[in-house]
């Protein structure tokens, strides 16, 4: 019978579940811990945000904004204020949504699993799927945009019981 894996994410948490056989409890092989998104911006960054940071004003695609902008874009900064399109928090959950998608391919590669249960908090889902390789995205046989991180096993089960009942 093949192994079911299935992932119970959000932005600060993952864990990850084995299903061998369904008559059996559920068997929690990995809990992965991203601290930095709860972290506040103070603590992570040393820096002063700028006006500019994180957000989709015209300093950050290069717009006329000033006298010293050809001088800035060719350096590749539209400003000296500029930063990245991109919270501190967005980053963290970033990375972690790639640590575990290279933790999936190496398990998949491994021959750990054969089908994945995904179920994931919305926001978190969205970073994660352009991050799984096509061999894990091929891998999962369901996906629930819910945030079961802090159920235990019996309750997830019953859980994506019950989401997958809603959908047949």
């Amino acid at each position: 019978m093949p192994t079911t894996w299935i992932l119970s994410a959000n932005a600060g948490r993952a864990r990850f579940f084995s299903e061998s056989d369904p008559t059996e409890p559920l068997q929690e092989i990995e809990d992965m811990v991203n601290s930095a998104v709860q972290l506040r911006t103070s603590e992570s960054e040393t820096d002063r945000l700028g006006p500019t940071s994180a957000s989709g004003s015209g300093h950050n695609i290069g717009m006329g904004q000033g006298a010293s902008l050809s001088h800035n874009a060719q350096a590749g900064a539209p400003n000296k204020q500029w930063e990245p399109n991109q919270t501190p928090q967005e980053r963290a959950t970033e990375m972690f949504a790639k640590d575990i998608a290279a933790y999936l391919l190496k398990a998949q590669q491994e021959g750990r699993f054969q089908q994945l249960i995904v179920s994931a908090s919305p926001e978190f889902l969205g970073a994660l799927r352009p991050e799984l390789h096509k061999e894990v995205q091929q891998a999962i046989k369901a996906e629930f945009n819910k945030d079961y991180t802090h159920s235990n096993a019996q309750q997830l089960r019953e859980q994506l019981h019950a989401q997958q009942a809603k959908l047949h």
